[in-house]
């Protein structure tokens, strides 16, 4: 005879792969048969009909069950939770809330972190996402935003193929790699581009802040956009306790630029982590390193900027080809000499915790 208490207890700890709490504090189990010959019948309320991740529920609850002695077979089969369910649920994952952003809010435990830089194309985007990607392989829970709103590329580049999924207009950011990521990368087609101004870029944020479910992950990082405009005002009023990196490369003139991003954190009062130099050298089959983009920019801007230089990456193929094919070089080369960079980063960043200072409020003159 199959212990059925047993079938039960098993079933009712597999995760939500979406919302990673258990089918018991869900209360999605909401059947469980077990027949004498060890047969196994399992019906579970999906938060939405058509979950993108029924699959890995399928297989998460068919291996919870198989793992009581005596299973012979487990059918798993899916209802959908009513209107009135969903609403108790988005209600109960804010904590009874109405709309408002708590991420990064004082007594929570998540530390905001705003990677920026002065200009373009020095892999900011790159350094986010494979910085992500390490903290997770620490055992971090991390989140991701996408901020860049015309230049959005971090789904891409972690390989995100799936859109949030929405329960009651509350949005459930897809997650890979440990890493949980909003962009608006899924909000816009392939031939269309984001026209828009403060107000509208304004209001973005916000939803990405208020109507997204973090839960309350270690890390959230911010992917700023370039520069010092309307977003990165946005975001200092609506998460004045965010930490920054400020990202550069070897050379003067980006280092000049990034300066920039660096005086704007610390005009809205951002506690500066420090610095990180990306392309910072290339190393040949010799075995020598060459400063391709030349030298100490990252270092003389740690200096200008009295912050510490937190971190070095290398120039290397696999990071760039990573980016393309959606496989960063922390999960593909993981013991390269890019992903080893990453690693020591991420284990800075854990390290830094943000100082306490008195947070006034943003007043651009």
């Amino acid at each position: 005879m199959v212990d059925a208490a047993a079938v039960r207890a098993a079933v009712e700890q597999v995760e939500d792969p979406e919302l990673h709490r258990s089918l018991a504090e869900l209360n999605m189990l909401r059947e469980l048969d077990v027949t004498t010959e060890g047969n196994v019948r399992v019906l579970v309320a999906l938060t939405i009909p058509g979950c993108p991740l029924k699959d890995k529920l399928t297989a998460d609850v068919t291996a919870a069950a198989t793992s009581v002695a005596g299973v012979e077979s487990v059918s798993v089969e899916f209802t959908s939770m009513t209107d009135e369910e969903r609403g108790a649920l988005v209600n109960e994952m804010r904590g009874g809330a109405m709309r408002e952003i708590t991420i990064g809010k004082p007594g929570t435990k998540t530390r905001v972190i705003a990677v920026a830089s002065g200009k373009g194309g020095v892999g900011k985007s790159s350094v986010t996402a494979n910085l992500g990607v390490a903290l997770a392989r620490m055992g971090r829970t991390v989140g991701i935003i996408d901020a860049d709103v015309w230049g959005f590329s971090i789904p891409k580049m972690l390989g995100i193929d799936r859109n949030p999924t929405v329960i009651d207009e509350t949005l459930i950011p897809p997650e890979i790699h440990g890493v949980a990521v909003m962009s608006m990368d899924y909000f816009v087609r392939p031939d269309q581009a984001v026209i828009w101004r403060g107000p509208m870029l304004h209001k973005a944020m916000e939803q990405f802040l208020a109507d997204v479910h973090w839960g309350d992950p270690d890390f959230l990082l911010i992917d700023m956009p370039p520069g010092t405009g309307d977003i990165a005002i946005s975001m200092s009023q609506f998460l004045p306790r965010a930490q920054a990196i400020v990202v550069t490369t070897p050379q003067v003139t980006a280092q000049r630029v990034a300066k920039r991003a660096g005086l704007m954190a610390r005009k809205v009062n951002q506690d500066i982590m420090g610095v990180v130099e990306n392309m910072s050298w290339f190393t040949g089959d010799d075995g020598k390193r060459y400063p391709i983009f030349g030298e100490g920019g990252g270092a003389t801007l740690a200096v200008e900027l009295e912050v510490p230089l937190l971190g070095q990456i290398p120039l290397v193929p696999a990071l760039r080809e990573g980016a393309d094919n959606g496989q960063p070089v922390t999960m593909s080369d993981p013991g390269g000499e890019a992903a080893a960079a990453f690693e020591r980063l991420a284990s800075e960043v854990d390290e830094r915790r943000p100082r306490l200072r008195s947070h006034p409020e943003l007043v651009i003159s």
